[in-house]
């Protein structure tokens, strides 16, 4: 295959800006990029869940600006996204970079120094000031990410202070973005050279096994796993392990009171961890023995606790020196992280009390649903005659891929014509629909990954097994519930919380509608009944008024996060659908 070149990446990225912009009325391609880079960023584990959020304010003499937000790691990360649009894949200069950062960190004075009360309470920007101001005195760290359509080419991430925190920027260009889009990975490709960032680490490394991998066992200075976990955070967790740390949420206090208080006994005491790594580069030390020199995509599988604690230590004040941690790596080909990580992990974690539900997407019941969406057609709407496909992304940038891996101009325009863009969804769509239709919308509101995560937890039989056709078509006619209430919701441009709208606004009609709403029903008509259609945009917009004015001036955002949120608005919206809409229902 020919190497793509900045301009392509642009391209598909720019591509998917318009296609949002043109399913979402008066959206700004600005906030479209942002969305488009950061559900890939979130996916790729370099981000947890961002809110997209646009504010630009004058601050003394500086520009205070940002595009989006979270608050990570148990409130002790502020994750900022600035975004520098509109470049088009033309370089951009290491200054305008330092800009925008500059901008993220006026921002983040901004609202430590409470300035952000000037800004309209009703606003989602005074909502994401508030929360980052409210959770201040618990923040340890602040991560940038900057993102951009041109091509910046720095290769490593930077380091300063943000409104008196330790600030960790990274940027990600167009390139770095397409990249990730284009590739059918689930994440960017991770290189750790040990011996560049002075450690040297024996290792005793196995013969190849019968299963085509090897293992290496080494001792990993504990300051080293810190120092991973503080640059690369949730990339370095195989994403079975990020959901427990994040459902979890709790340092192990053993582990940190033997950090501080015997250090000396931490390698008798700990487990280790086990990992896994698609190449480990071993080459002989100062005094001939083994040591290793670089490990590319390392994902650690069991042990995710002890690195979190050993990186909460130090940054509590703890001396690593004397922290030592067993290791155990299995070195697989990148062909096979599908296959046998998933297994490696849950073997690896069986020793634990938690019995994590679905290791990401090779489980067997992802595995499934992507067959289904491959091999089942839709029933062609009234007056049509062409079938088409819901296309499940099982890995993401795996629609993209596939699209480009037909061949010819013509095929692509038959997998376009098959497969329609609007009719693409990914694991964390699956969690939305699911939740939003058993009414329980403030999970759907906690963001992607935490809704995505709560679904996983919570479902572990099923996410066993894989699913039937009759799952499959009841969840397309869920998800043609939730999509049509989205666009709505969207057209309306009534000035933010517009997936909160959409989220409680579903909940409401499915709980209204009990089992007259049959999606099944939904699924051989691929529309929902036009009554039902046209009752939407008032519904919507009461739902948005009970939002948008949550008891005790409550900030909105995290007032939808809440079950009370949930009960308040069922009292206060009550909706009757007319008899014409159960008709309907039922023909």
């Amino acid at each position: 295959m020919t190497e793509r070149t900045a301009s392509d990446y642009e391209a598909e990225i720019e591509r998917q800006v318009t296609e949002r912009t043109s399913d979402t009325p008066g959206l700004m391609r600005r906030d479209a990029f942002v969305a488009v880079a950061t559900e890939y960023l979130t996916g790729d584990g370099t981000l947890d869940d961002i809110s997209v959020c646009f504010l630009k304010t004058a601050f003394g003499n500086r520009q205070a600006e940002v595009n989006g937000y979270d608050i990570a790691n148990d409130g002790t990360s502020l994750n900022l996204v600035v975004a520098e649009y509109g470049v088009a894949g033309q370089t951009v200069r290491r200054d305008r970079v330092d800009r925008a950062v500059r901008r993220a960190s006026a921002f983040a004075e901004f609202v430590r120094r409470g300035l952000h009360t000037q800004l309209e309470r009703s606003s989602p920007a005074f909502d994401m000031a508030e929360r980052i101001h409210a959770s201040w005195p618990e923040l340890e760290r602040v991560r940038i990410a900057v993102v951009t359509d041109g091509v910046v080419g720095l290769t490593s991430t930077l380091s300063g202070e943000a409104a008196g925190l330790p600030a960790i920027v990274d940027v990600w260009d167009v390139v770095r973005l397409g990249r990730l889009a284009l590739s059918g990975r689930e994440q960017e490709q991770i290189v750790i050279d040990l011996v560049q960032r002075g450690h040297l680490v024996p290792c005793v490394k196995s013969q190849t096994q019968a299963g085509a991998y090897r293992c290496v066992l080494a001792v990993i200075p504990g300051i080293l796993l810190a120092q991973l976990y503080e640059e690369f955070h949730g990339r370095l967790l195989q994403r079975n392990v990020r959901a427990f740390l994040q459902v979890r949420g709790k340092i192990n206090k053993s582990i940190f009171e033997t950090i501080r208080n015997q250090p000396g006994n931490f390698l008798a005491y700990n487990n280790g961890i086990s990992a896994t790594a698609t190449g480990v580069d071993i080459v002989p030390g100062p005094e001939g023995q083994p040591i290793i020199r670089r490990i590319r995509d390392l994902q650690i599988v069991n042990g995710g606790q002890t690195t979190a604690s050993l990186h909460y230590a130090a940054g509590k004040g703890a001396d690593l020196a004397n922290i030592h941690v067993p290791a155990k790596i299995t070195v697989v080909a990148l062909e096979q992280l599908d296959s046998l990580v998933p297994s490696i992990s849950r073997y690896a974690n069986s020793q634990n009390a938690v019995n994590l539900a679905d290791f990401e997407g090779s489980s067997s019941f992802h595995i499934g649903l992507e067959s289904l969406s491959r091999s089942t057609w839709a029933p062609a709407p009234p007056g049509s005659t062409v079938q088409t496909r819901w296309y499940y992304e099982r890995v993401r940038g795996q629609y993209e891929v596939d699209r480009s891996n037909v061949g010819t101009v013509a095929r692509r325009k038959v997998f376009d014509r098959e497969n329609p863009r609007r009719q693409r969804f990914t694991k964390t769509d699956v969690a939305k629909f699911e939740f939003a239709f058993q009414s329980r919308p403030s999970i759907v509101c906690l963001g992607e990954q935490k809704c995505f995560q709560q679904w996983t937890v919570q479902n572990e039989t099923i996410n066993r097994e894989r699913p039937q056709p009759t799952y499959f078509r009841r969840l397309v006619g869920k998800a043609l519930l939730f999509n049509d209430v989205d666009r709505v919701v969207r057209s309306r441009r009534s000035g933010g919380y517009y997936s909160q709208t959409t989220a409680y606004t579903v909940a409401i009609i499915a709980g209204s509608l009990g089992d007259a709403f049959d999606p099944e029903t939904v699924w051989r008509t691929q529309d929902l009944p036009s009554v039902l259609l046209a009752e939407l945009d008032a519904l919507a917009e009461r739902v948005r008024e009970a939002l948008v004015s949550p008891p005790a001036a409550a900030n909105i955002t995290e007032w939808c996060k809440k079950e009370a949120c949930w009960e308040d608005v069922r009292r206060r919206v009550r909706w009757t659908p007319l008899p014409s809409v159960f008709a309907a229902l039922r023909s």
